[in-house]
């Protein structure tokens, strides 16, 4: 199951996380971002254990989504040791999130 993060635990689930760290940005009112929510799921399960893979809510914790400049959502960011690595913005396919996570994995 997917994380949940907030602006109160952002720091330390994400960066202070020994594992690399995808932040799936979305609002509940966005039908992109309800698309890519089975994958994002699948990926939580899949990567458990060598990925962290959660969801922050904009609308509940904007000041995150601000301090990483999210003007569109979805946007997932890698997160490796504390640093964004990658972004992906819009929904994409899983096929791609997972070669973003592979490369993560070889970092």
């Amino acid at each position: 199951m997917a994380k949940v993060f907030t602006d109160q635990n952002f720091e330390e689930e994400v960066l202070k996380s020994e594992l690399p760290v995808l932040v799936d940005f979305y609002a509940d009112w966005c039908g992109p971002c309800k698309m890519m929510a089975p994958i994002i799921e699948n990926l939580a399960v899949e990567y458990a254990g060598k990925v962290t893979v959660g969801k922050l809510n904009v609308d509940t914790s904007p000041s995150a989504a601000a301090g990483y400049r999210v003007m569109s959502i979805p946007t997932m960011i890698l997160f490796v040791n504390g640093e964004a690595k990658e972004t992906v913005v819009g929904a994409v396919s899983a096929k791609g999130l997972v070669q973003k996570l592979e490369q993560a994995l070889n970092w």
